[in-house]
């Protein structure tokens, strides 16, 4: 955890976390158990089990590589610990409105946990970067693929 890295929610790590656990302490040690049994089995050339279980360990590796790398990087910020609650900022549940008074409800989290079927959308995303710093009633315009919309801040909220 650096302290200028990406932000992260503390529940973000946490499931980064237990997805690094879970691929090293059972998916791969049963993976490896498949490949040595399907090596004593003779020809590796034409053996399913063999070729599929060494793929299958490579991208498990990768993965874990990769999150590993991720989570030395990230820096965990809490946003119950936010001083700042009148503006939007990392960890805030935003109410916004757009010019037909249809509603959207955001949370700010870090661009792992990202989830927009969840309302969560990315640090780094359009409408979280044009959000930042803005307050109660703020007037927001977010350039998006499909044109700009302009967003007013409804309300604002921290967990805690």
């Amino acid at each position: 955890m650096t302290p200028d890295g990406p932000p992260i929610t503390p529940a973000g790590m946490a499931a980064l976390r237990a997805r690094y656990d879970r691929l090293l302490g059972t998916d791969r040690p049963a993976i490896v158990e498949v490949v040595s049994w399907a090596a004593g089995n003779g020809d590796r050339s034409e053996n399913g089990d063999y070729i599929y279980g060494r793929k299958r360990l490579r991208e498990i590796d990768r993965e874990l590589a990769f999150l590993a790398r991720r989570m030395k990087i990230l820096r965990v910020v809490d946003p119950a610990q936010q001083g700042a609650r009148d503006r939007v900022f990392f960890g805030a549940r935003v109410e916004l409105a757009d010019e037909d008074d249809a509603r959207l409800a955001v949370s700010i989290v870090g661009d792992d946990e990202q989830d927009a079927a969840a309302g969560r959308i990315g640090w780094s995303a359009p409408l979280a970067r044009a959000l930042r710093g803005a307050a109660l009633g703020d007037l927001r315009t977010v350039a998006l693929p499909g044109g700009s919309r302009e967003w007013e801040v409804v309300a604002i909220a921290y967990p805690d």
